[in-house]
């Protein structure tokens, strides 16, 4: 949702006038597109039939390069607001989508934590480490 808002927001502005909104807005298609496929396959638990990849992995590579990317595009879009535009609505879209770029890059930060918490086998819950313990 918070990806949708950044490139809805500049996507009603005039942002093809600015090579930097250019980046910012394939960024958070790309990501939004990516992050949606990732949750279908999760929801149709296609995980489960493609086992031999590892998934953990996989998703904590993809929040690496959002959270990366994200930081490129949110410091692209806020040094790119100038609040002296003549169009005064583009300037308050274009300076919300830096703040909710700000928003989505520590989002996808913080998944990039549980993710790499995941893959060295540190975010098992209590009910899996009580089963462990006992079998």
């Amino acid at each position: 949702v918070l990806g949708l808002l950044v490139w809805s927001l500049l996507a009603d502005t005039t942002y093809y006038l600015h090579a930097a909104y250019g980046w910012v807005m394939f960024v958070s298609i790309f990501f939004w597109i990516l992050t949606l496929l990732l949750l279908l396959t999760y929801l149709l638990q296609l995980q489960l039939k493609f086992y031999m990849v590892p998934w953990t992995l996989l998703l904590m590579i993809f929040n690496l390069v959002a959270t990366v990317l994200y930081l490129t595009a949110f410091v692209t879009s806020a040094a790119a607001v100038q609040p002296t535009s003549w169009r005064q609505w583009d300037y308050n879209r274009r300076a919300a989508a830096s703040f909710f770029a700000c928003v989505v890059m520590l989002t996808y930060g913080l998944s990039t934590f549980f993710s790499f918490r995941a893959w060295k086998g540190q975010g098992s819950n209590a009910a899996t480490s009580q089963a462990s313990q006992h079998a």
